[in-house]
């Protein structure tokens, strides 16, 4: 079994906010579809470039894409 990672994200409802598909963005990114569907359900992290571009072409600061929750308590 999978362990969800302490990383929490919003790229789901940011990129349903700009319109995206998940392999449209993706594509942006230069990763595959099967990536992105893991990043949104907290599944694997990315790295930090990773992290970053994905808050660049989702046009939001990383702060607001990504969260670290380590104890699962969301504060």
């Amino acid at each position: 079994m999978v362990r969800p990672t302490a990383v929490t994200n919003t790229i789901r409802a940011l990129r349903t906010e700009r319109g995206l598909t998940q392999a449209q963005l993706a594509q942006a990114l230069g990763i595959t579809r099967q990536t992105v569907i893991a990043v949104e359900q907290g599944r694997w992290s990315p790295s930090l470039e990773l992290a970053f571009q994905i808050a660049h072409v989702l046009g939001r600061p990383i702060d607001q894409v990504f969260a670290y929750e380590p104890d699962g308590s969301g504060t």
